[in-house]
């Protein structure tokens, strides 16, 4: 059975760190500020820039993004697609694009999670 997993989603998703993206000065200043490789910072910033993004999703767009990341993940997959195509505002290269992938998809565990209640 072929899977119905998109890697273009998550570069869609992670589109609001994208330089193409329209201009804002609040979040460029927000996201050069983050240490990327730094959990904390990597969280801080999703809570304040990706969940409302996120959450402006419908659920059932919310649920197929987080089992997309799952799959990728547990197919041991790389993200370049993801970050090859990606030119960010973040100061730093991203170390580990598994660990990034992993925080983030923490966190939208926890967005949907709480929309819920």
């Amino acid at each position: 059975m072929k899977n119905n997993f998109n890697i273009a989603d998550i570069r869609s998703l992670l589109f609001v760190f994208d330089i193409e993206n329209t201009y804002d000065a609040e979040r460029e200043t927000i996201i050069a500020s983050k240490n990327v490789n730094n959990e904390r910072e990597l969280t801080e910033m999703f809570d304040i820039l990706m969940e409302p993004e996120f959450l402006a999703y419908t659920s059932k767009e919310r649920d197929s993004l987080i089992c997309t990341i799952e799959y990728f993940l547990s197919e041991s997959d790389t993200f370049d697609r993801v970050f090859e195509k990606m030119t960010t505002y973040f100061d730093d290269e991203v170390i580990s694009q598994k660990a990034f992938m992993e925080v983030l998809l923490r966190c939208l565990r926890r967005y949907q999670e709480n929309n819920h209640n």
